[in-house]
């Protein structure tokens, strides 16, 4: 029988093989993997937001009616002040004409001139967007929180009385209508109804207060639009949570960590809510760019002067260049959020930029 003669071992101090240390060469790999997933998710953004540049400005010019017949409507002005008019907003050139006119604004930060404010639009979005911004981002914080925290008690205490509850709240607000439950608001809160007085205003921003009452102002009008989007959106990420953490409860690792000696909330909050989290984190950038383009209604309801009362007075001539450039926003948002959500994900659980 042949025998196989055994390889003689490398010495201590002799050469050793060249190439990169397995760990670095791991890195590297993992390195490369996410860049080739950032750029995907990057270029699908681009895709995304250049059919939202398209979709605008062909959606709106479906609307019925003249924007020049509608901003002169009671006014005596003969057809050829008409004509000079549409002249001036470019409405006599071809529809073609127009869309390459406007794309290539676009491309320099250019959406146009509102028709009945004369003013450029991103002037007046950057007038309307703080508001918005106070509005959604106090209302994200609340509702996110208030998911979260009731979502991991629902889970954690699963068919007890407070996750019956819980989940039933939940539920029922998210079917809710956000301005059906805002109307409701500022009839029971605002006007008052029966034993209940009218303890915040109907609308509105601010009353002219100045210094720290202006301050609190701000906040009392804060209060009934705030609650309206924390009770319609905090009820997503409350069963987000809790499917997830009921998910993991079932995990070895769970049980290992309780042999080990573990106490439950120990258990719960150390090991089992931080994998349980992954998909909710993903939801809250997603919740946060519907929340600021989803507050259309809600803004209008109570008349909030931002970006939601801005597009419903554009909408209503219809001022197209605003309604294109606040569409564009509110899409762009939304798309920038998924974006977001799809490159930080990878990073908290490395398995998804592999796959």
């Amino acid at each position: 029988m042949t025998q196989i003669a055994p390889v003689p071992a490398a010495p201590a101090d002799g050469p050793r093989p060249a190439g990169p240390p397995a760990g670095r060469s791991g890195s590297g790999n993992r390195t490369l993997t996410y860049l080739r997933h950032a750029a995907g998710k990057l270029a699908g953004a681009a895709v995304s937001l250049l059919a939202v540049l398209v979709t605008s400005f062909f959606l709106f010019r479906l609307i019925p009616g003249d924007p020049v017949t509608q901003m002169t409507r009671g006014r005596p002005i003969s057809q050829d002040q008409l004509d000079a008019l549409r002249r001036e907003f470019g409405l006599d050139l071809p529809v073609w004409q127009q869309f390459l006119d406007y794309c290539g604004n676009v491309l320099t930060g250019d959406f146009g001139t509102s028709y009945q404010f004369r003013a450029p639009v991103m002037d007046k979005i950057g007038e309307a967007v703080l508001p918005t911004l106070l509005l959604t981002l106090t209302a994200f914080v609340i509702y996110t929180a208030l998911g979260v925290l009731l979502g991991t008690r629902s889970a954690w205490r699963h068919n007890s009385r407070g996750d019956r509850a819980n989940t039933g709240l939940a539920l029922v607000l998210f079917s809710v209508p956000s301005f059906w439950l805002g109307l409701l608001a500022i009839i029971v809160f605002a006007n008052g109804v029966g034993p209940v007085p009218g303890l915040f205003p109907t609308g509105g921003m601010e009353t002219g207060e100045e210094g720290l009452d202006h301050v609190l102002d701000v906040a009392h009008h804060m209060v009934l639009p705030v609650l309206t989007l924390v009770a319609v959106d905090y009820g997503q990420t409350l069963l987000v949570t809790r499917s997830a953490l009921l998910d993991e409860m079932g995990s070895d690792y769970l049980t290992t960590a309780r042999a080990k000696g573990l106490r439950d909330d120990q258990v719960r909050n150390r090991h089992a809510l931080p994998n349980a989290l992954l998909p909710t984190m993903t939801l809250i950038f997603v919740n946060l760019g519907r929340t600021v383009a989803g507050v259309i209604l809600v803004e209008t309801v109570f008349s909030w002067p931002g970006l939601g009362s801005l597009f419903y007075q554009a909408l209503s001539v219809p001022d197209l260049p605003l309604v294109q450039g606040l569409f564009f926003f509110f899409a762009a948002t939304m798309i920038l959020a998924n974006m977001l959500a799809d490159l930080i994900y990878p990073l908290l659980d490395p398995r998804v930029g592999n796959q």
